[in-house]
């Protein structure tokens, strides 16, 4: 995608030095910075910080930090201890350890001097996959917005929750990469934002879409239902990070309301994903899925500009700490409240997910 002009990944590799380059999300959208990762323990600390976000994301750039850890120690005692390192960062989203899997099992039958190498190929060989699985999800959303469009005969007003853009992937994005080809190909849309506390991830959103030049509205959280009710919201359209293969969608905290609400209008809640997202070994997300726990501190401030210089952003106590405070990060929407999953693909109703996956 482009930022003013230049074009961009949200994480980019440096070969010669191997080190990658992120864009530091948690400056955004008041500021666009880019920050070099250099060892396992930054990367480490990057997802954990949620410098880098969104499920794809955190997969790539925890294979990005393995095969660093692998360059500096290509023992099988350095490669289990980056594994244990990163797994513990995000815990809720799937391709985090499906992706340490994957660099684990292809690493660990090399030879120890060809280990840093072949770590570093396979991360830069997931990262082109996730671009290419990304803009795939957006051509068979863009064919599920067009239908909507094409029976409403107006522009399709789309309700999303957290960031599920380029930011959150490499490339594309997953439910946003639907919207970017609806938009290029001139299918008439105006997105919804939500705004998503306590990370506010709305506004990355809101800067994407700005960026893109497809039409928007940032609304609270609390307003998405009323915006239901009087028929303004056409589709709900999110992203995930972790599916069962029964369809039970694990996802940013607030999703399952946007869902029941949808269900009770009558408006149809989509998630697009990439097939890594979808955990095969779940039978019952709601007993199997651990919900990550985040800090008070996300919850007792917001972060904003001092005055209007963007470069002073600092956050704003709006709770003390004589109130205690919970932050779950996920929930999870059942099936039944679930219209489809756009993969890479296809679209697969709930129920049709099992087949897909072993297809």
């Amino acid at each position: 995608m482009n930022v003013n002009g230049k074009a961009y990944r949200s994480i980019c590799s440096d070969d010669a030095k191997r080190v990658v380059h992120i864009i530091d999300q948690t400056r955004l959208p008041f500021v666009f910075e880019t920050l070099t990762l250099v060892n396992c323990s930054e990367v480490a600390q990057a997802i954990r910080s949620m410098q880098v976000r969104g499920a794809p994301l955190i997969g790539v750039t925890a294979a990005f930090g393995m095969a660093m850890a692998m360059q500096q120690n290509a023992s099988d005692e350095t490669l289990n201890e980056s594994v244990e390192m990163l797994k513990v960062t995000r815990p809720t989203a799937v391709n985090l350890a499906w992706a340490l899997a994957a660099v684990k099992q292809h690493v660990s039958i090399q030879p120890h001097h060809r280990r840093a190498d072949a770590a570093w190929l396979f991360a830069r060989k997931l990262a082109d996959s996730d671009v290419a699985a990304n803009e795939a999800i957006g051509n068979h959303g863009l064919n599920v917005i067009r239908a909507l469009h094409e029976k409403l005969r107006r522009p399709v007003n789309i309700l999303t929750h957290c960031n599920a853009g380029w930011l959150a992937t490499v490339d594309w994005g997953t439910a946003l990469a639907c919207i970017y080809k609806a938009h290029d190909a001139g299918v008439p849309v105006h997105i919804w934002v939500d705004e998503t506390r306590p990370r506010n991830q709305g506004l990355l959103t809101a800067w994407e879409l700005r960026g893109h030049g497809v039409p928007h509205t940032y609304i609270v959280d609390n307003a998405g239902g009323h915006m239901m009710q009087h028929g303004r919201v056409d589709m709900v359209l999110v992203g995930a990070d972790r599916v069962s293969k029964n369809g039970d969608v694990a996802n940013k905290i607030g999703t399952y309301l946007k869902a029941l609400a949808a269900h009770d209008n009558a408006i149809p809640f989509y998630a697009a994903l990439p097939n890594s997202t979808i955990d095969a070994t779940l039978n019952d997300a709601f007993r199997q899925i651990e919900i990550e726990e985040r800090s008070d501190t996300e919850v007792r401030s917001v972060i904003g500009l001092q005055g209007n210089n963007a470069l002073e952003c600092a956050p704003v106590l709006i709770l003390d700490h004589k109130t205690p405070v919970f932050n779950p990060a996920f929930d999870i929407t059942p099936a039944r409240l679930v219209t489809g999953i756009i993969t890479e693909h296809g679209v697969f109703a709930p129920a049709q997910l099992a087949t897909a996956i072993e297809d």
